[in-house]
């Protein structure tokens, strides 16, 4: 049993027990605060209050812990009810027991108006996981603050390709970066809700995500796929929600192999497993029985099958208590050890939240490219810039991300146009759509300097609002036939023609925005492009033209802002790249969104192109800054349970300015070494100045797991160490990695 933290007893860890008078919960509605009391107090642990509670529930009571409250006639009107109230699963009035009230949160909070932070994407960009830590603290006091206790906001699936239409909620393409980062948001989320890491597992493409059935080897299952995972089970998840598609033959609802031997047998986790929504369910009984435990968000095929499966023996009562401890076990924990303090309503989409989502994405921002044009680089701005043309169709368009279920709606928003006007009070800052591209170029031409605003939008990527192919009769009878069938349906595929959302169709730009960049650069040689979208956009189309290339996502709500105050220079561009941007998308492995079976393997993004000896337009953790470091490995300890490194870092610029410290590791007896990162940092550094930073690194790209024995080994090879800006395309100056004997 873990000692409980200080000051809010944040993290979940359980108070100490002590040896006191026994504890006697009655049936009434102060039970389950009366067992949160006593865990609090440590008079009794939570699995002996989970136990108590349990005895005081009917059969009913107990079966209705394991799926949502509402009824199922509910299903068309979901999206819209998950912007107004949380969803709740097990709610007992009579024993107070509160139940699992849901919100969602990648970004922020779903319910209500809240603080819309960058997505997930452009913070992974950050690389700051103290910062991640921070923006999950207020998601969490928001989410409380809107009735809820659960935030299913932390996504750590892997981008296996950037084509993946929801690639924007997740942490890029490298598993130590999404590990730290989501590890990080799962800590911060918890001071004040329970936190939920979806979607386990191989979750990573969106038109054919009900359907689609994905073969790994162990190899790659074990040692790419699912380390980030451990690492949140590791930060104290409370719960994983199960992924909609299957692996190895079996929908993740009813796959034992992973829900049950993988993640509570070898990695320990006693938090409790949900359903993605509607379509994450397939079998009420043996889903039970595999170690999914409740069915989100309605009653569905649970209601309907369960009473029957334990009244006839077909449902081990077992099982059922089993997942019940689970819940109950989980919840008693949580609200014994959140912070105490209930947020006030004024916590959302605070001034101190605003500030925090402007910081993130200040952080996020990376700055690709930055050539000289008239003896100086092109940013930041030159003092004295008067007339700013912002030119493109999302210049002025508040462009969050998609619609999906992760949409949050902010107060306000700030566009670009919008905060460049704010930035610049005394310039004249005129704007275009670049529909009427002649239109564009006259007013460019005209410009001290031109900004092109393009990418992608709601219409591009995000979550697919159709169902596919999806089997509809899972939603029983009385969605299988009648008008409720037509309605579902219907309001569907009428939600596709105003947003497609989806899997992304090409990674390049639309064609009028790809014309209208060309022709304003050839009109004003003065020309940044700025790019907004949630993963990779291939650019060496027209590359060559622009001088300065900025990457700044969807940046939230003051997104605009914060994109303005890096132009000017008020702030540096921080961000670094979470995954890498080929010159070609034929250089990345194959993606189709229609598939129905695909094969995932060790090979994807810069693990990819290193091992075919192809260069990319941008590497893995490239990001430039308005100054220039300089990085040196000083010394490291490792084995196989990881080490330390120290690296100095020097300011060799003209300004103060931060740089992310990486380290990577790679075989250099392979034709094509494999860089794999294993520990970075970041850290600010005054112009002229050094500092040391001591860096630690993670064993696991290193290892091999046995499946037999489920033990990890080291790989063999030759490995070394080295300290880099971004991955590196060669290898002088590495280091043996192992310096001590395994």
């Amino acid at each position: 049993m873990m000692n409980a933290n200080g000051g809010g007893q944040r993290g979940g860890e359980e108070p100490n027990s002590v040896v006191a008078e026994p504890v006697v919960l009655r049936a009434s509605t102060h039970a389950f605060e009366e067992a949160v009391v006593a865990v609090r107090a440590g008079t009794i642990d939570a699995d002996e209050a989970s136990a108590r509670l349990s005895g005081l529930l009917t059969d009913k009571e107990l079966l209705g812990l394991l799926d949502g409250d509402s009824p199922r006639r509910l299903l068309p009107f979901i999206p819209a009810l998950l912007g107004r109230r949380p969803f709740v699963a097990g709610a007992v009035a009579r024993l107070g027991i509160p139940g699992i009230r849901f919100s969602d949160g990648a970004r922020g909070v779903v319910i209500g108006a809240a603080t819309a932070f960058p997505v997930t994407m452009a913070r992974a960009a950050t690389w700051d996981p103290d910062l991640e830590e921070r923006v999950g603290v207020a998601i969490g006091a928001e989410t409380r603050a809107r009735g809820a206790n659960y935030s299913a906001s932390v996504c750590v699936n892997l981008l296996r390709h950037p084509a993946w239409g929801r690639a924007q909620e997740c942490y890029g393409e490298d598993p130590v970066l999404v590990g730290q980062m989501g590890s990080a948001l799962t800590r911060g989320v918890r001071v004040h809700t329970m936190a939920c890491v979806k979607h386990f597992a191989l979750n990573s493409m969106e038109n054919e995500r009900f359907e689609v059935d994905v073969a790994v080897d162990d190899h790659a299952l074990h040692e790419v796929y699912l380390p980030h995972f451990k690492a949140t089970v590791d930060a104290g998840a409370d719960s994983i929600m199960s992924a909609y598609n299957r692996v190895r033959g079996e929908y993740m609802d009813v796959n034992r192999a992973l829900l049950t031997d993988v993640l509570r047998d070898e990695w320990g986790f006693t938090g409790f497993v949900t359903s993605d929504w509607v379509f994450g369910t397939h079998d009420a009984v043996v889903s039970l029985q595999a170690g999914m435990d409740i069915e989100m968000p309605l009653r569905m095929l649970r209601a309907r099958a369960l009473p029957a499966a334990l009244r006839s023996g077909q449902l081990d009562r077992a099982t059922v208590l089993e997942s019940a401890h689970r819940i109950l076990r989980t919840s008693i924990l949580h609200a014994a050890t959140r912070e105490q303090q209930e947020p006030a309503a004024a916590v959302v989409a605070s001034a101190p939240h605003r500030a925090l989502a402007f910081q993130a994405a200040t952080e996020s921002i990376v700055l690709l490219k930055n050539e000289a044009v008239g003896g100086a680089p092109l940013l930041p701005l030159a003092p004295g810039t008067r007339r700013v043309a912002v030119i493109g169709r999302l210049a002025d368009e508040d462009n969050l991300g998609d619609h999906g279920s992760s949409r949050v709606r902010p107060p306000s928003t700030v566009s670009p146009l919008r905060g460049l006007r704010d930035a610049l009070p005394e310039a004249q800052v005129t704007t275009n759509t670049g529909e009427n591209e002649s239109a564009a170029v006259a007013l460019a031409a005209e410009a001290d300097i031109a900004v092109v605003v393009v990418g992608l939008d709601q219409h591009d990527e995000g979550e697919s609002v159709v169902t596919g192919g999806v089997d509809v009769g899972i939603l029983g009878r009385a969605f299988n036939s009648g008008l409720s069938r037509r309605l579902f349906i219907g309001l569907a595929h009428l939600a596709a023609r105003f947003v497609r959302g989806g899997d992304r169709n090409s990674l390049e730009l639309r064609p009028s925005d790809a014309s209208l960049i060309r022709a304003v650069t050839a009109a004003n040689p003065r020309t940044v492009v700025v790019l907004i979208g949630g993963s990779a956009i291939v650019t060496d189309a027209w590359q060559d033209r622009v001088p300065a290339l900025v990457l700044a996502w969807y940046g939230g709500m003051e997104g605009g802002h914060a994109l303005a105050s890096v132009l000017t220079g008020e702030t540096e561009p921080g961000g670094r790249l979470p995954f890498v941007v080929p010159r070609d998308a034929a250089h990345l492995p194959p993606f189709d969104s229609a598939a129905k079976a695909v094969v995932y393997d060790d090979k994807w993004g810069q693990r990819y192109l290193d091992g075919n000896g192809t260069a990319p337009a941008f590497p893995f953790g490239f990001g430039l800054g308005y100054t220039t470091m300089s990085h040196e490995l000083l010394d490291h300890t490792f084995d196989d349970t990881g080490g330390t490194a120290r690296v100095l870092v020097t300011n060799t610029g003209d300004g103060d300015g931060s740089t992310v410290v990486q380290l990577y590791a790679a075989d250099l007896s392979a034709g094509h070494p494999i860089a794999q990162l294993v520990g970075f940092q970041k850290v600010t550094v005054k112009r002229g100045a050094s500092t040391t930073v001591r860096i630690t690194l993670d064993a696991g790209p290193t290892l091999q797991r046995d499946p037999i024995t489920r033990q990890w080994h080291p790989r063999s090879g030759e490995w070394a160490l080295l300290a880099a800006q971004h991955s590196p395309s060669h290898w002088a100056g590495a280091v043996p990695l192992r310096l001590t004997s395994n």
